[in-house]
């Protein structure tokens, strides 16, 4: 009876000071419901239209989906390992990484990912790049065509060689025949319908991802551990500035462009237009949530940083492995391969099917012909098969940045489509101009950059910010003198 009281008033403290973080999960959920509806009201939203997957239905791509499954599919693509291994690297920074995940979902990643899924439903479901190319030039299409398809091959490809890395340790089976299994179930996703594999197996992995993280969440109050509560206090034990390195470090969680990438798919697939907002925002704000925990985690966990630093400089799937089997046992270690080795592999193969629909948007191939899909599927492994045999650790690490500039483009766009259409621009202008600060900021002083000192480096993304804002609001007055003529005449 003692030990049950002991055990009892342990869990009633660990609860009683997480303030800081049971606030932190209070506040993403009325964004989503408050935010979130604002964002729905200022973009605009026409139940009475039919959308792509009614009116270019072609049972490959363009499929009808239950709203609920689309969100699971949405949230598996966006989410996979990003707020896992990237809220746990973030942990690094102490407890401010609580106000970016938050702050940085609402205002952030959940508008970002509703205009990129909202806009490609408003255009037949194309994909991020020819976005881009209606909303700010042909020429800005173009760059975008390269650089998210470069991206998105990088995503498959990464996502090949970690998982088979990890299930050859568990498994004692040569990496290559592991390679070589993936890259086939990559093919078969990649080519065959979109309800046919993805639709099928990935409600199942998300509902399990999303389990898993109330379990994490479950176990630390249960069992007593202790969440630090909110300071600015930089905490990283390698001297790291929170600015602008935590707003890298923590991509998906907070706001991920290759987020943008990713909604096309299931913006082919939503078969209402007030199914937008529960899909792409609350799917945002899910994966916020899911951040937020392994965060809390990652800090109340390993009670300081020199433990997380030394997880932060192996491999986080550790503290993954670590985390889970002490807080949910036996049950916990079979979640955590799950989140370890399935969540990249469905992060992968959609990275390889939104690369297919967006070389085919670019050229107008139609995708209802196999022999099509095959077309461009074919090169596009054959070069992810040749990068699985080079060293390409230190391009990688590139990818943090040019996930966030992806965005930053993003927000950019969603900014124009609303200036045009005489909208309240600021839900995407306030976030872009941040971003774009963001990004200048960090490839100026950062080791794979231009290694300048924060103060240049954080200086001239002041600059860049600056730059595109006087640029913006010029078009404002444009458009606006435009406007008005037209309304004279």
């Amino acid at each position: 009876m003692i030990k049950k009281y002991k055990s009892l008033q342990k869990t009633i403290e660990g609860v009683g000071i997480m303030i800081t973080f049971f606030s932190a999960i209070v506040i993403l959920i009325l964004g989503y419901f408050l935010y979130g509806r604002f964002v729905e009201r200022t973009f605009g939203i026409d139940d009475s239209l039919k959308t792509p997957a009614i009116t270019l239905e072609d049972g490959v791509d363009y499929v009808p989906m239950d709203w609920k499954k689309i969100f699971l599919i949405q949230f598996l693509n966006i989410a996979g390992l990003g707020p896992i291994f990237g809220a746990i690297q973030g942990a690094l920074f102490g407890p401010a990484a609580f106000l970016w995940i938050v702050f940085g979902t609402i205002f952030a990643g959940g508008v970002h990912d509703f205009l990129s899924g909202y806009l490609s439903l408003k255009n037949k479901g194309v994909s991020a790049s020819e976005l881009v190319g209606i909303y700010l030039g042909e020429n800005a299409r173009k760059v975008m065509v390269v650089f998210s398809v470069v991206l998105l091959v990088l995503v498959g490809v990464v996502f090949v060689t970690g998982p088979a890395g990890l299930l050859n340790n568990l498994t004692k089976i040569d990496t290559s025949v592991w390679v070589v299994v993936i890259f086939v179930y990559y093919i078969l996703a990649t080519i065959l319908p979109i309800d046919k594999v993805i639709g099928k197996i990935y409600p199942v992995f998300g509902a399990a991802l999303i389990i898993m993280a109330v379990g994490i969440a479950g176990g630390l109050i249960v069992k007593g551990y202790n969440i630090p509560e909110l300071t600015l206090t930089n905490l990283h034990p390698g001297g790291k500035s929170i600015f602008p390195y935590l707003f890298i470090t923590i991509a998906c969680g907070a706001i991920s462009g290759f987020h943008a990438t990713q909604s096309p798919l299931m913006a082919r697939c939503v078969e209402h237009e007030r199914e937008i907002r529960p899909v792409f925002y609350g799917s945002m704000v899910a994966e916020g949530i899911i951040a937020l925990i392994w965060a809390a985690a990652a800090m109340a966990f390993f009670h300081g940083e020199p433990q997380l630093q030394a997880l932060y400089g192996t491999n986080p799937a550790v503290g993954v492995q670590e985390m889970s089997v002490a807080l949910l046992g036996s049950v916990g270690a079979g979640l955590a391969i799950l989140g370890v080795v399935a969540c990249p592999i469905t992060s992968g193969d959609t990275a390889f099917r939104s690369a297919r629909l967006t070389i085919a948007d670019t050229f107008n191939i139609k995708q209802d012909a196999i022999k099509n899909r095959f077309m461009i599927a074919i090169p596009l492994f054959a070069v992810g098969v040749a990068l699985t045999f080079i060293d390409f650790n230190v391009i990688w690490r590139y990818f943090a940045w040019s996930n966030q500039t992806l965005a930053m483009i993003m927000l950019w766009t969603g900014t124009m489509f609303l200036l045009k259409a005489n909208k309240n621009y600021f839900i995407t202008v306030i976030p872009a101009i941040f971003m774009t600060v963001v990004t200048f900021s960090y490839i100026m002083q950062a080791p794979e950059g231009f290694k300048l000192s924060p103060a240049i480096g954080n200086g001239i993304g002041l600059v860049a910010g600056l730059i595109f804002t006087v640029i913006f609001f010029n078009k404002v007055r444009k458009v606006k003198s435009e406007g008005n003529k037209q309304n004279i005449a």
